[in-house]
Formats: structure tokens, sequence, C-alpha cells
């Protein structure tokens, strides 16, 4: 019975915003399940986005060891209509190996495929020049230009050295500036009733020395303004603002807000048991949020506040789609033999993330540390 509603995982994509994680998920229980390959394979037929789902599938199966998902792959490479994206793809995923023989086809073919190549291998690889579309006018080197320059390029003094846009993207690769702070409530677009792009990052970037300053922004009429400054005290207050996020959070799940609860979720981890008003609220979004990635946040948060209550839920995360969440479980979920022996079948998983093994290594080996009896 479950077999149809695996391969429409496949076929279909059903996430909320399309950024969760899925095709380990979906490659593991094709593999757990035993179940014909057959349908995914005929989806490389499919339209684009099928064919890709089918891709990521097929390729982490191969690399468990399956000879049928293998060879699917490079036969679609040598006849199939999306083969540049299943090249560019395996050759990224697979062992030099698998692939390299395919040049030959690869130097055939290019020049008739109605989808241009996008990344530089394996074409460079084959020796095959690709002619991509004017990408448009290069952003300015601005790594000579002092921290006063590009201060400058914010206040309108200086225009003609770059964007302003590209001065705060510049800012935030450097140690925190300060000259930034009495700048911020000036630094928006056209209309003045949004923030340049890249601002948030760059105030996140400052740090705690912005919050005499957010003091001021989150009294100001302008929305974007006040909510910048919210975020910002809430970042870096401390106990004085916990009321407001437990009231944020209850606030975010009577509205079904699902974006944003995260950066909630995020900012009460520092607070520990103190939050603990919060863990049902927690417990609810990890459940119920249609975005998969987030429930690392909502999980994280949960270890810190309820570190003796969230075990169940740690042991069930380290079957999660997610590859944080499973790595919070492997960090956190308790000493059980069932829960140890998941975190080695992740370690010796070939289709696992290389973060995750790693990490499921390095649980083991503390254990196995932690078991040994001392020497007499």
């Amino acid at each position: 019975m479950a077999a149809p509603f695996v391969y429409e995982g496949v076929r279909h994509d059903w996430r909320y915003d399309g950024t969760d994680h899925r095709a380990r998920y979906l490659a593991g229980l094709v593999r757990d399940l035993n179940l014909p390959l057959a349908p995914v394979v005929a989806l490389l037929a499919g339209d684009e986005g099928q064919s890709r789902r089918a891709v990521d599938v097929l390729e982490l199966l191969a690399l468990d060891g399956n000879n049928e998902a293998r060879e699917a792959l490079r036969s679609h490479v040598r006849e199939g209509a999306h083969w540049v994206y299943v090249l560019e793809s395996i050759s990224d995923a697979w062992p030099l190996e698998w692939w390299e023989d395919l040049g030959g086809v690869a130097r055939a073919r290019i020049g008739g495929e109605p989808e241009l190549p996008w990344l530089d291998e394996p074409w460079t690889r084959f020796g095959i020049e690709i002619e991509r579309s004017d990408p448009g006018p290069a952003a300015h080197d601005l790594s000579g230009l002092a921290d006063s320059e590009l201060l400058d390029v914010l206040a309108g003094t200086r225009p003609e050295a770059c964007s302003r846009v590209e001065a705060l993207r510049e800012l935030s690769r450097r140690d925190p500036v300060e000259g930034l702070i009495p700048l911020v409530p000036s630094l928006v677009i056209a209309g003045g009733d949004r923030p340049l792009p890249l601002l948030r990052q760059a105030v996140r970037h400052l740090g705690p020395s912005a919050v005499p300053a957010a003091r001021s922004w989150a009294e100001d009429e302008r929305e974007w303004l006040a909510l910048l400054g919210s975020d910002v005290l809430a970042d870096h207050l401390g106990p004085e603002v916990l009321p407001a996020l437990v009231a944020e959070l209850a606030g975010q799940w009577r509205a079904r807000a699902w974006c944003g609860p995260d950066a909630t979720a995020n900012r009460l981890v520092r607070f520990g048991p103190a939050a603990a008003e919060t863990v049902p609220g927690l417990r609810r979004f990890w459940l119920h949020t249609p975005h998969s990635y987030e429930r690392a946040a909502y999980l994280a948060a949960w270890v810190a506040i309820d570190p003796d209550g969230v075990g169940p839920t740690l042991t069930e995360s380290l079957w999660d789609g997610q590859e944080q969440v499973r790595l919070l479980g492997i960090t956190h979920a308790p000493d059980r033999p069932e829960t140890l022996e998941r975190i080695a079948a992740l370690r010796d998983d070939p289709m696992e993330a290389p973060g995750v093994r790693a990490g499921a290594q390095a649980r083991l080996a503390t254990t196995a540390t932690a078991a040994t009896p001392c020497s007499p």
C-alpha cells in the first residue's frame, strides 16, 4: 500500500515553498520497502520537475549500490531529453569513474539540447566550451575601498563608487562598522516604505552594538524600521524580552504564521529552562509546520529549554528528512540500544549526507569512549 504514495512523492512536488529536503527520505523509502524502480525511472522522461526529482532519488540509490538506478541515469545521458541536467548532477554526486566515460556522448550530443548547461563541470573535463548568455555588468570589486568610503556611498555622497546594496554586502563581510548605525533609517528603496536589500543582514552583522539605536527604531512609526529594531532587541537583550517572545510564539500559532516562528525559536534558545512555557508551542510547530526545514529551529529550542522531556522526539528525529534535524538527534538523543543502532545505520549509509555520517561517527566514538572502563 505504501508504494503509490512513495511514487507520488517523486512525481509531485507538494512542498510548501520548495526548499525542504526530500530526496534522501524518498530514496530511503524506495530502498527500505524494496520497491520496484520502474515507476521512478519512467519519470526521467517526464517534465523538467519530475525528471529532476527522479534524478535526485536515483543517483542516491546508485550510491547505495543499486545498479539499475545507476544504469538508468547513464542511459538517460545517452538517449534522454534531460541529459544535460542528469550529467551535471551525477558528475557532482558520483565518483569520477562512474561517468567519465560519457565524455564522447556529451561531445556528440552538445548543441542540440533544449536546456543550456549550467555548471563548468563536467564540460571542462570533456573539452567542451559552453557559450553562455551575457550575465550583465559585473559587480564592483570593493575590497580596496575603506570603511569610510563605503559609508559615503550609503550616505549618497559618493554614488559613483558602487551601488548602496553592493556597499552593504561588502560591509557585511568586514568587521562590524558602527558608522552604519546612524544611516540605517535612511537606507530605503524608492518610496521609502521598505529597506534596501541586505540591510537586515548588515545590521545583524553589527551585533549588540546596534542595541542602543534599536530602542528608538522599535518605537518608529515606520513599520519596517520598528520591526528591525524589535528584532535587534530580541536578539541581544536579556530576560526582559522573554515575555515578549513568549507572547510572539503564541500569537504566531494563533495566526498559523508559518514564516517567522523559527526566528522566534532561535531567540528562545539562550533563555534555556526559563522559557519552559513555550515548550507546548514549540511542539505544535514541530508537528504541524509545512516548512520541514524549520523543524530544526523548533527542536534546537526544545532541547535547550527542556532537555529531559524532549528525548522521545530526538529519537524520532533520527528518521527525519531534514539533515539538520537528524544531526540534532545524533548529538542529543538518549543513549539507548535502539538509538545507537539507528545512529550506526546513519554512519554506514552511503546515501547519507557527509555531515550526518561524520556526526554519527563522532557520537558513536564518544559513546564507546565513555563506556570503556578505566584501567586499574
